[in-house]
């Protein structure tokens, strides 16, 4: 094997495949479980908006109350499937998680309207959201890793990712898959 940089890409790929076949051979993770609570907790973040919006809208505070028990909750499943962290990978990971449910909420909003070129472009970026929310939270990715954006990142003409994004998320697709039980 040489070094050039594809050869060192696909290592890097094959390690990571490497670590998360380790991970479920061990049982270190339900990935199945956890991908339900992932989506629980996107699911719990707007609910915490909902309130917020219908607190500020009928003017009843009842209703913060009613988001501080559903933040409680979520920072609860949070800690199931975030067990280490370092820096702000907390905060991030709910991010992540938020984003990727609305991209995916306004990409189900264009399709039905016919607009499905543009929904799959949401759907691609919430993908990519949930992708690196796994990275991080399966210490899949270091930080080092996403210092630069790969030379080989998508351009507009390009049908395939093959960059960074592109390559976590196959991963993502072979390690979590919520069909397997």
């Amino acid at each position: 094997m040489t070094n050039s940089p594809s050869d060192k890409k696909l290592k890097k790929i094959n390690d990571l495949i490497q670590k998360v076949d380790e991970m479920k051979k061990a049982d270190k993770m339900d990935l199945s479980s956890d991908q339900d609570i992932s989506i629980a907790i996107m699911n719990l973040v707007s609910i915490e908006e909902h309130f917020f919006f219908t607190g500020v809208k009928t003017g009843k505070p009842e209703y913060y109350d009613m988001l501080q028990e559903v933040r409680a909750m979520r920072g609860e499943l949070l800690r199931k499937i975030i067990k280490e962290y370092e820096g702000e990978v907390w905060c991030i990971s709910k991010h992540l998680l938020a984003t990727s449910m609305r991209l995916m909420e306004v990409g189900t909003k264009q399709h039905k309207i016919g607009n499905k070129k543009e929904a799959e472009e949401l759907f691609e970026k919430a993908y990519d959201c949930y992708s690196l929310f796994w990275g991080l939270n399966m210490k899949l990715i270091k930080t080092d890793d996403i210092k630069k954006i790969d030379e080989n990142a998508m351009n507009v003409h390009d049908k395939k990712k093959t960059g960074f994004l592109g390559k976590l998320g196959e991963l993502v697709k072979k390690a979590i898959n919520c069909c397997f039980e």
